[in-house]
């Protein structure tokens, strides 16, 4: 089990971002991601567009174009960019409104679940996302138009 809380990283007139932080971890899940691909020339153009489209996303809100559909039907994970690139980033998607950026990587198998770290990232939000609905439920988590409240830090 690992605690994790929610992170808030930007808060725009359209849409509400936030990651997930790992208490055990000094950098969040978008961080990570981050830190790995920005001076990262393989993959340069590829993490420009993605950054490019969060930018967006903030402006605008986190409209289903933006998103590449992953996951199961019952999950809100999508993936960034949905043009062709080697590099996913994983988030949750839970309305226009409001978006958890995960983790991600290069995909270099026809699926995520065919390379166990990118499947480890869409595990882990989907797990936080049943996490999140648990706590709607038991009214620990409070989900509005474009924000998340809880005092929570979640048992993964």
């Amino acid at each position: 089990m690992s605690e994790v809380e929610l992170y808030l990283i930007d808060e725009g007139e359209n849409c509400t971002l936030y990651t997930l932080q790992f208490l055990r971890d000094s950098e969040h899940e978008f961080e990570k991601f981050v830190s790995k691909f920005i001076n990262d020339s393989d993959y340069s153009e590829d993490y420009t567009r993605i950054a490019a489209v969060i930018k967006l996303i903030v402006r605008n809100g986190a409209l289903e174009r933006y998103f590449r559909r992953e996951g199961r039907e019952s999950d809100s994970i999508v993936a960034l960019p949905v043009l062709n690139s080697k590099l996913r980033l994983y988030c949750l998607r839970l309305s226009d409104k409001i978006l958890i950026l995960g983790n991600g990587g290069v995909k270099n198998t026809r699926t995520y679940e065919e390379d166990s770290k990118l499947k480890a990232y869409v595990l882990t939000l989907q797990k936080f996302e049943k996490l999140l609905k648990q706590g709607v439920e038991d009214g620990c988590v409070t989900i509005t138009e474009s924000n998340i409240e809880t005092d929570n830090i979640f048992e993964l």
